[in-house]
């Protein structure tokens, strides 16, 4: 095993999902565990393994297969005596497996990891006699029910119509330290996969490049965002937002602005002018707190022709702690975030452009068919009883971009501009 964990302190720190801690890796097992397979040439297990030597450390789930090192893949992780260790979700020995385990085997068809993805790995099943699923396979795992799994699943035995059909779920448990108590988590997710469906910034992007209307779109999306916090508010509790519960939130959105201030120096200068407009929101009038989406954006939104706008991944921000994004909060965050969204679309097509494409009249236009988005989703959302209250609203809208100017300047530096741009518009408003 040790070995093996030597392969994976190499092959780990490559990959989207891993976090860096800057130091080399420092694995050790928490928890093995053997898979049943039908493939005779293959060895299927999964590893929950902590990188760190305390409780704090991070805990990653890594699931492998082991097969005659002549089948070596782009996704083999590495060869040892003979035989080639694959990163299991690539392999259809995993795949198969992983639907045993959530007693789904009436499933199994052919298999493929969807591309692009960071902080987890999902799996697409395209059984011959059943819809196609889709199997979101936790890397990064915590103690306690994953948020995706504890929201869409009570959506949808509340009858929303509006997530898709969820399949089941899958935990482990682990343990940090010998003679320490066991922690349970969340495995892996599979629900119902739409074929063929493009997600809301596709289609968002397409209308803004020609310039096509989109409010009507954007409202529709409004309306179904203020369903979904609805049907939220009343499947899970709605605590008053007592000075507790704003001091612990007010001190998020700070401890964000601390950290842009040292990792985006252009913020620096702004510190003083974004914590006045956070200690306005505080001050203000809070509605009830609830559980929300937590990264809402279009991104996460699908589009179907039969079945209008579906959200997925309730998972929260993966740069915010597993206990804020589980917290109640406000349901005016999603709406800042689908705000971004908007935003963004009108940014990235600015970016498209060479510097020497440069055209102050398609950048306006771009500016204005975000805004105009921007203000019909508002309407959808308040027309169908969502509330909004300005302060808090810019408040969070400010939170968010300085969120993104971090993610930026982390993974994009190029796209910095454009929260950017958008904490200095928010400022001067």
């Amino acid at each position: 095993m040790q070995t093996t964990l030597g392969h994976l302190a190499v092959w780990m720190p490559q990959q989207r999902w891993y976090s860096p801690t800057g130091r080399s890796p420092r694995l050790r097992i928490l928890d093995e565990r053997e898979l049943t397979t039908g493939d005779p040439d293959a060895a299927v297990q999964v590893l929950i393994v902590a990188d760190g030597d305390d409780e704090d450390a991070i805990v990653y789930q890594v699931p492998l297969v082991t097969r005659p090192a002549d089948v070596t893949e782009p996704w083999t992780i590495a060869v040892h005596e003979g035989r080639a260790l694959i990163d299991g979700p690539h392999d259809h020995a995993f795949a198969s497996a992983l639907l045993a385990e959530l007693g789904r085997s009436d499933l199994d068809g052919p298999s493929q990891v969807l591309v692009g993805e960071q902080s987890n790995t999902s799996i697409i099943y395209r059984p011959r006699d059943a819809a196609p699923t889709i199997c979101k396979v936790f890397r990064r795992l915590h103690p306690g029910i994953n948020p995706d799994i504890e929201l869409q699943s009570a959506l949808a035995a509340a009858g929303s119509r509006h997530v898709p059909p969820v399949v089941g779920h899958l935990d482990g448990r682990w343990t940090m330290a010998p003679g320490g108590g066991s922690e349970r988590g969340s495995l892996a997710f599979a629900q119902e996969f739409l074929p063929h469906v493009d997600d809301a910034w596709r289609v968002a992007l397409a209308a803004a490049a020609v310039n096509t209307d989109f409010t009507a779109e954007a409202a529709s999306l409004g309306q179904v965002t203020a369903a979904v916090h609805r049907d939220l508010a009343r499947l899970f509790p709605t605590p008053r937002a007592d000075g507790v519960a704003r001091r612990a939130i007010s001190a998020a959105w700070r401890r964000r602005r601390a950290i842009a201030a040292v990792e985006v120096p252009a913020l620096a200068a702004h510190a003083a002018a974004i914590d006045r407009i956070y200690a306005a929101a505080e001050a203000s009038s809070w509605p009830a707190l609830q559980r929300v989406h937590g990264d809402y954006h279009l991104g996460q939104v699908l589009h179907s022709p039969t079945r209008g706008w579906m959200l997925l991944d309730f998972e929260g921000e993966p740069m915010r702690p597993i206990a804020e994004r589980r917290a109640p909060d406000l349901a005016l965050r999603d709406i800042a975030g689908m705000l971004r969204s908007f935003d963004y679309v009108a940014g990235s097509l600015r970016l498209q452009r060479a510097p020497q494409q440069h055209d102050g009249a398609v950048d306006e236009a771009a500016d204005a068919w975000a805004r105009s988005a921007r203000t019909a989703f508002l309407d959808g959302y308040s027309d169908t009883g969502g509330a909004t209250a300005q302060i808090l609203l810019n408040a969070l809208e400010l939170d968010k971009a300085v969120y993104e100017a971090i993610y930026e300047a982390r993974h994009r530096p190029a796209w910095l501009a454009i929260p950017l741009s958008a904490i200095e518009r928010l400022l001067a408003d």
